[in-house]
């Protein structure tokens, strides 16, 4: 990568995209920090309830454009295929960006922002294909059944994945022909504000009529959710809300939206449980479960956090589960070794501390970490936000440590040996994201997977995505879909058409 696309290391001031103009939003300035080392980022201000007020009034505005609102399916798709040409282009200075706006490894945040690209990839080709209906006749009419665009939405990230987020909401709303605003989560706003500067470089020459793509189509609203987030869910303009995070947030989000009949989705917290099988392959199932516990740092809303363990080879699997825990490599996020960067931030490390202790209270025992590491950079140790990768044993599946989202990098091992007994343990929980199992018998799997109350099952692998798959969550991990053919429905409405064919007038009327 040449030095001019590197991103800075010494903060900047960011501005944001709002109602069609680059600059600064009209709250207070704050800060953002890269969680290796506690250094400011960038500098930036948050928005007000009068920047949401204009981005959705120049939104609303925006859509109804010729420029944007003539665009045929394949011209949306065309400019869909721009924004991924775009993400693809400057794919290394995004994936430092992400890097240090959340501390993910380098590795991770590269494949981030090639799942970015192709999310937009793959949701011009669903616009292109998108079929409405001819409906079958059942009289002397006929009749179609269409869709249009909701108008605008908004889109409300995390901070633990932003870009592939914000894609995953961008992309299809687009594609349905719809106006953004995102809120991005208020400590790391970089990848939104540049995926929105991606977007405003890629509407140039590419509206109806070979004018330009409105420039207040996207806007992005950094700043506190108490503010933004909830001056977005209120706006009478906003018809759909698209929301990643906590599942507190979400159903409030849901509680105002039921207020406006307006739809959501809501893609909320986790506590995975993951199924070693007598007949499972120790080799596949140590990686799988050390992958999908410790990547990302645990900071994951589908880490596998409780694992279950088959008896019959439950102390070699602890034994090599143990050993692979130990050797991971923690540390710069910089380094192409790294396998597990810091925490967030400071305060929410000491969250995931006080979760251990609680753990140690309730009788479990620490095989590893339960620490902060030593051993780092005398920066990295001192300034930045690490923790060990850490497992328990001896917690029961009603321990509040087994029962509550922690979010880090914090596994339970939990032996069973009867089937029915273990699916009732992984099914007693508020959470219904993911899942995985690991097992040699694909009927035993087929079965296992049918009665687990999750969205997603993991079969002898974990955390893989496809952008063609629908992802969700049941009970309080949350409500609707995104990704899939099916997800740029979520941001039209459906209206019916019907042609009278009948020759002679209606004979109701008739003296």
């Amino acid at each position: 990568m040449s030095d001019m696309n590197k991103p800075k290391r010494k903060a900047e001031h960011v501005q944001t995209l709002i109602a069609g103009e680059w600059r600064d939003a009209s709250g207070s300035m704050y800060s953002t920090e890269y969680p290796f080392d506690g250094s400011v980022i960038a500098i930036l201000h948050a928005a007000t309830v009068n920047d949401v007020n204009e981005a959705v009034a120049a939104a609303e505005a925006a859509r109804l454009q010729p420029t944007w609102a003539n665009l045929m399916p394949h011209q949306r798709a065309a400019f869909l295929h721009k924004i991924a040409a775009g993400i693809r282009a400057r794919s290394e200075e995004l994936a430092q960006l992400q890097m240090l706006d959340n501390g993910k490894p380098i590795t991770e945040c590269r494949g981030l922002v090639a799942s970015a690209a192709g999310t937009f990839q793959y949701f011009a080709a669903v616009c292109e294909t998108f079929e409405d209906a001819v409906t079958p006749q059942r009289g002397e009419f006929m009749s179609i059944s269409m869709h249009e665009p909701l108008g605008v939405v908004g889109a409300i990230t995390p901070w633990n994945s932003p870009i592939a987020s914000e894609a995953q909401k961008l992309a299809p709303a687009l594609a349905a022909g719809c106006a953004v605003v995102i809120k991005p989560a208020e400590i790391t706003p970089r990848l939104a504000i540049e995926l929105a500067r991606i977007i405003d470089n890629a509407g140039v020459g590419m509206g109806a009529g070979g004018a330009d793509i409105p420039k207040a189509l996207v806007s992005v609203l950094p700043g506190k959710g108490s503010v933004v987030g909830d001056a977005l869910v209120r706006h009478p303009l906003i018809k759909r809300i698209a929301f990643t995070g906590g599942t507190l947030v979400g159903k409030g989000i849901a509680t105002l939206a039921a207020e406006k009949l307006m739809p959501v989705s809501l893609e909320l917290g986790g506590k995975s449980p993951t199924i070693v099988c007598a007949d499972a392959d120790l080799g596949h199932a140590v990686a799988g479960v050390l992958y999908g516990i410790f990547s990302s740092s645990g900071e994951s809303c589908i880490a596998g956090s409780r694992c279950f363990v088959h008896t019959s080879l439950y102390d070699e699997f602890k034994t090599r589960l143990v050993a692979g825990a130990k050797a991971l490599r923690v540390g710069d996020p910089n380094s192409e070794r790294t396998q597990m960067g810091p925490l967030i931030s400071s305060l929410h490390r000491a969250g995931i501390e006080r979760y251990v202790a609680m753990g140690l209270k309730e009788g479990g025992k620490l095989l590893c970490g339960g620490t902060r590491p030593q051993g780092l950079s005398d920066k990295a140790t001192s300034q930045g936000y690490f923790y060990e990768p850490t497992i328990f044993e001896g917690l029961a599946n009603t321990a509040q440590m087994c029962r509550e989202e922690i979010f880090g990098p914090v596994l339970a091992l939990i032996p069973y040996s009867d089937d029915a007994d273990l699916i009732a343990q992984c099914n007693d929980n508020e959470y219904g994201l993911a899942s995985g199992i690991w097992t040699k018998d694909y009927q035993h799997a087929l079965k296992l997977g049918k009665a687990l109350q999750t969205g997603t099952v993991w079969i002898n692998t974990y955390k893989v995505f496809s952008i063609a798959t629908a992802f969700g969550g049941i009970k309080n991990s949350g409500m609707g879909r995104e990704k899939g053919y099916a997800s740029i429905m979520e941001y039209m409405t459906q209206k019916s058409l019907y042609w009278g064919l009948n020759e002679r007038p209606n004979p109701w009327s008739a003296s």
